[in-house]
């Protein structure tokens, strides 16, 4: 077979496949498809390619140039009746979903596009289209010619014919170098790629700024845990240069950061890549320093000893986000970085306190945290508290030292909390903190940085580790006779996420940026709508946590990272307990002078000392919508595209990071960094839990897009450092959520179903056969698009869009139908509602385009010759169709919209994604909005045949159907639809009957309505008595199924509302079916049994 690429690729059947190898993949299969899938005729595209013209009612599958053979044909459709039936059942059955089943795919084959091709040169579309979509092909050559061409450049946008002038930037949430990215960070770059890919169409200049974050703790870790494995060597044997040189060494590796490139590639980022940025580079280190001294100088900077987040794991402060509050039901073990044996956790331990000067009293105080019993300095009641009130003003002795301790009174006590009596430790509880400075007690540090007991708790104690020393502790309580039990106490247990120690609450000499009044700004913003946070009900938890922000602790004990731009003036002979002095310069030698304006020495004769610790990482991610652009230097960048038009990112990073990004931004620059903040849900796994390393619950992007069998995800986790435990959970979840691995599903695909959760809906909990089913929407396209490049031909020249008018009312419905499309995918960009405009193209595609007007219109598409109307009413659902879907499915809509021929006399955008995006308001003259509602009465009609059909198992005749309406209106209505219904409902001719006529007899009937009946002729195509028996069967079974439903006690969690749907459903079938029997027996009454059962 033989055949010529047409314009664009459109090919002529039987195209040979020289370039173009199918090789098999052993995909490893996910569950169904709803039964909807398989339960409407017009699900599969049936296109009639290859079938005699004289024939144009067929519409019996065969594939491009591959012919089935009637056996095959009889033989698919019988696995389709049994499928549907075994669907069935199972819904029937059971409250568990289709798409939920495990049943495995069958292997597929992948088509591999092999024609040598240069990176960054088009691909070659001169080929005809495979016979089925295959994600590799498909996504193949295009990216690199995308960026090459400079698609993804403003510069480029700027000169194209749609151009408005306006400008649309956005950045990146930088993610971490060290890591890669899971399908957390996949949401985002779906939901931001697809609103910069609709303003790019649109018109405008886009700038989409990549980069990536340092990762200070993170990178760092990975770096000395390197050094280690591979050389033996701690952070602390070489210098801090030398280890800087060996951390920009790991970073510049290909492996590292060219990970997260490539899987930003996979998704179809169109990132402007020129502009990329990483966190520690020479500007953003700039940007950094000038933001320091710039707070420093406005006095929201500050110097002072305070309690921090500690780890005593990685011997730093670290940042609250860094901070996972674990709630404990009770006595939980948990085993710690240092520590030799589990510790126990979510128990209250009780001690008794002797009052002095009365030998036989005492108060009891509870507690989860013995080990800091040596650093109290009170014990607190509440003031109305009458079981103390005797003991006001007295003093306790302390029950290790016997030291006397105040019994003080604070409203902040919980009476009813344990005894109603607490022990205050105001140097290692925020809490007690507060409390020490109302009462005027002093701080006494018992826990060092790395974890061990001070010199402050005696020789006993001093170097143990602090839960090694809890238990001594307890133990001395026990034999003093002052430990008075021990109980479950459920408790919230602050961990270090990036160690898993329990994170220590200590006095340091750090930095800190003043929140309070930069806070207040950030908070009226959204108050009086000059930042726009979407969903609105985030305004809440914004409001409430700059109510009650404190100030941010932004010194980190670190080598990696920005050194804070901060000097120590060492002077000698010093007398009493002078303060540091401290300066703050852009260089040493800026701070060398006002040192010596400080002191007034000359500054060559002071000796100055760089602070060691490194800036907080979220410091400089804060700064990232300007410096990005080049501040603090006045960039044509920052003046073009400053402040951002929007900030989309995670829920999870509104207070963190995008609260810093507004306070610095406006303090910095002036001005609010973005307007407008668009929040996704959170995406977690099929139990809940949110997508985390340390749970081994993440998934590669990658790993949907291409696929990938269980064992390698087991061996991914295996590769790890999970604690054993949770290696054991997720092992067993992997196990459960992908017993045959994940299927090859694309990135069109998985954008799209990102895509489809509005960010309304709450969190979301993606599973792979739902991205599966978006692949199988994706082979829909494909076919629809094989289907009319073969109707159009080679010499087919389009009208412009403005030209075209329908020629039948089906042309004017699926026009009407186009055009309601492009307004509705309109409204949901304009709202940031992606959920509207997935579910507007899927309609379309699907349901308008696919199900209905192609299988409607081949009888036209078939005559000879062919009327001119439908072909160009094709050809342009298939360009505006792609032009829409393309934001959202950017490789399967370029590879067919290159195909297409181009419309004569307009300039042709060389790319789709930078073709202009439909506009509404250009297609509202198709709009028939009362055709519509009209047509839907022949939908129904439509479905009432199928029904019919099906209740008397007519798989292969085509009877005769007549139509009655005592309403005029719909009688004409029907008039003008009479070959699509007789197309659709899979009949042979559908007339009219006269109002007043009388029912046909032997015909079976359907009533729609009060005016409109449907007769189906049955006489000669069905035997009663071969039919009942099996009709009795099918009865049996449902009603078995109904009685099972209403004996079951409804699951947890089952939804009233979808089990009686389920109800509903199976009733309406059964009266379906005794309809059915009841008509055969009277058929079998009235005349006898035909010698065969179908015609």
């Amino acid at each position: 077979v033989g055949g010529k690429a047409g314009p664009r690729g459109a090919c002529a059947l039987g195209c040979p496949w020289p370039k173009q190898i199918l090789v098999p993949f052993q995909l490893l299969l996910m569950p169904h498809l709803p039964l909807a899938s398989f339960r409407s005729p017009l699900w599969g595209l049936r296109p009639s390619w290859g079938l005699p013209r004289s024939h144009p009612l067929s519409t019996q599958s065969e594939l491009h140039g591959f012919p089935i053979s009637r056996k095959n044909r009889e033989a698919k459709q019988k696995r389709l009746r049994e499928k549907q039936a075994a669907l069935e059942a199972g819904i029937a059955r059971n409250s568990k979903s289709p798409t939920e089943s495990s049943k495995a795919w069958s292997p597929k084959e992948v088509v591999l596009y092999e024609i040598p091709t240069e990176p960054g040169e088009k691909k070659d579309v001169s080929g005809c289209l495979p016979p089925a979509y295959s994600p590799q092909y498909v996504e193949a050559a295009w990216y690199s010619w995308w960026v090459r061409e400079g698609f993804f450049k403003p510069e480029y946008q700027a000169q194209l014919p749609q151009a408005t002038g306006e400008t649309f930037s956005m950045c990146i949430p930088p993610p971490n170098v060290t890591g890669s990215l899971h399908i957390g960070h996949a949401l985002t770059v779906a939901i931001q790629d697809a609103l910069v890919r609709w303003h790019r169409m649109r018109g405008d200049q886009v700038l989409w700024i990549p980069g990536s974050d340092h990762a200070g703790i993170a990178t760092q870790a990975v770096v000395e845990k390197q050094l280690w494995k591979e050389r033996g060597v701690r952070r602390h044997e070489l210098s801090r240069k030398d280890f800087l040189r060996e951390v920009w060494q790991w970073k510049e590796a290909p492996r590292k950061g060219g990970e997260i490139c490539e899987q930003l590639r996979a998704l179809g980022a169109s990132l402007d890549w020129d502009r990329d940025c990483f966190t520690m580079d020479a500007g953003f280190s700039e940007a950094v320093t000038e933001a320091f001294v710039r707070l420093y100088k406005a006095g929201l900077l500050y110097r002072n000893r305070q309690l921090v987040n500690w780890s005593c794991a990685l011997k730093s402060a670290i940042s609250d986000i860094e901070v996972e509050n674990r709630p404990l039901p009770g006595r939980t073990e948990l085993r710690l970085p240092g520590c030799p044996t589990p510790v126990s956790f979510g128990l209250l331990v009780s001690i008794a306190f002797p009052v002095d000067g009365e030998p036989d009293a005492e108060v009891v105080v509870g507690t989860t945290r013995p080990e800091t019993l040596p650093g109290d300095m009170a014990v607190a009641v509440h003031p109305d508290d009458s079981r103390y009130t005797h003991l006001h003003g007295r003093q306790l002795r302390h029950p290790l030292t016997g030291q006397l301790l105040p019994l003080i009174t604070d409203s902040a006590v919980h009476p009813h909390v344990g005894t109603g009596a607490v022990k205050v430790t105001p140097a290692h509880s925020p809490a007690d903190a507060e409390m020490g400075a109302r009462h005027g007690l002093s701080p006494l540090n018992v826990i060092a940085e790395d974890g061990t007991m001070t010199s402050l708790c005696g020789d006993w104690l001093q170097g143990l580790h602090r839960f090694v020393a809890r238990e001594k502790i307890m133990s001395a309580l026990k034999e003093r006779g002052l430990f008075r039990g021990l109980q479950n106490h459920p408790m919230v247990l602050p961990i270090c996420s990036r160690s898993g120690d329990v994170v220590e609450y200590l006095l340091k000499s750090q930095w800190f940026v003043r929140c309070q009044e930069m806070g207040d700004q950030a908070a009226k913003a959204v108050e009086s709508g000059a930042l726009e946070l979407s969903p609105a009900f985030h305004r809440k938890n914004w409001q409430h946590w700059f109510s009650h922000i404190g100030d941010w602790c932004v010194s980190r004990q670190l080598w990696w990272g920005h050194q804070i731009p901060a000097y120590l003036v060492i002077e000698e002979h010093v007398e009493g307990d002078r303060e540091d002095c401290w300066v703050v310069g852009r260089s040493e030698a800026e701070a060398r002078e006002v040192a010596a304006e400080l002191t007034g020495r000359p500054g060559a004769e002071l000796v100055l000392e760089r602070d060691p610790d490194v800036l907080d990482t979220w410091f400089s991610s804060a700064l990232f919508p300007f410096s990005a652009l080049g501040w603090p230097q006045k960039t044509p960048d920052l003046a073009r595209f400053y402040p951002l038009s929007l900030l989309e990112t995670g829920s999870d990073l509104l207070l963190f990071w995008v609260g810093r990004m507004v306070m610095l931004g406006t303090q910095l620059t002036g001005q609010l960094p973005f307007s407008k903040v668009l929040l996704h849900p959170m995406v977690r796994d099929r139990q809940g839990r949110k997508m985390s390393k340390s749970l081994g619950n993440v998934l590669d992007p990658r790993d949907i897009i291409s696929g990938v069998e269980l064992q390698v995800l087991q061996e991914k986790l295996r590769s790890g450092n999970l604690d054993p435990t949770e290696l054991a959970i997720a092992t067993a979840a992997q196990e459960k959520d992908f017993p045959h691995g994940i299927p090859e599903c694309g990135t069109d695909a998985l954008r799209f179903a990102l895509c489809s959760h509005g960010v309304l809906g709450g969190d979301l909990r993606l599973s792979a056969s739902e991205v599966q089913s978006y692949r199988h929407f994706c082979n829909k396209i494909w076919n629809a698009l094989r289907f009319i490049l073969n109707v159009l031909g080679e010499k087919f020249v389009p009208q412009p869009a403005e030209e075209l008018s329908p020629s039948s009312p089906m042309d004017a419905w699926i026009l009407s139908r186009l055009a309601l499309a492009a307004q509705e995918c309109e409204r949901g960009f304009l709202a940031r509602e992606l959920s509207l405009v997935t579910h507007a193209l899927y309609h379309f595609w699907l349901h308008n385009l696919c199900d209905v007007y192609l299988e409607a219109v081949k009888p036209v598409l078939w005559r000879s010759p062919c009327p001119p109307g439908p072909p160009q009413v094709l050809f342009s659902c298939a360009d505006l169709g792609l032009r829409l879907l393309a934001p959202l499915m950017p490789y399967l809509a370029e590879e067919l919209w290159q195909r297409l021929p181009p419309r004569p006399g307009c300039p042709n955008a060389p790319s789709i994604s930078i073709a202009p995006y439909p506009s509404a308001q250009n297609l509202e003259h198709w709009r028939q909005p009362e055709l519509e509602q009209r047509f839907s009465q022949v939908q129904e009609v439509v479905q009432a045949l199928r029904a019919l059909r099906a209740s008397y198992q007519l798989t292969k005749a085509r009877p005769q159907v007549l139509l009655q309406s005592s309403d005029p209106g719909e009688q004409e209505l029907f008039k003008a639809f009479l070959e699509p219904l007789s197309t659709l409902g899979r009949c042979g001719a559908v007339d009219l009957l006269p109002p007043s006529a009388a029912a046909p007899s032997g015909w079976a009937q359907a009533s729609l309505s009060e005016t409109v009946q449907v007769y189906m002729e049955l006489q000669g195509l069905v035997d009663p008595q071969t039919q009942l028996p099996l009709l009795a069967a099918r009865r049996h079974k449902l009603q078995k199924q109904l009685d099972g439903l209403i004996s079951r006690t409804p699951s947890e969690g089952e939804a009233e509302t979808q089990r009686q749907q389920r109800l509903s459903s199976l009733q309406l079938e059964l009266s379906k079916l005794d309809k059915a029997a009841s008509h055969l027996r009277q058929l079998m009454d009235e005349s006898p049994a035909p010698g065969s059962s179908e015609l």
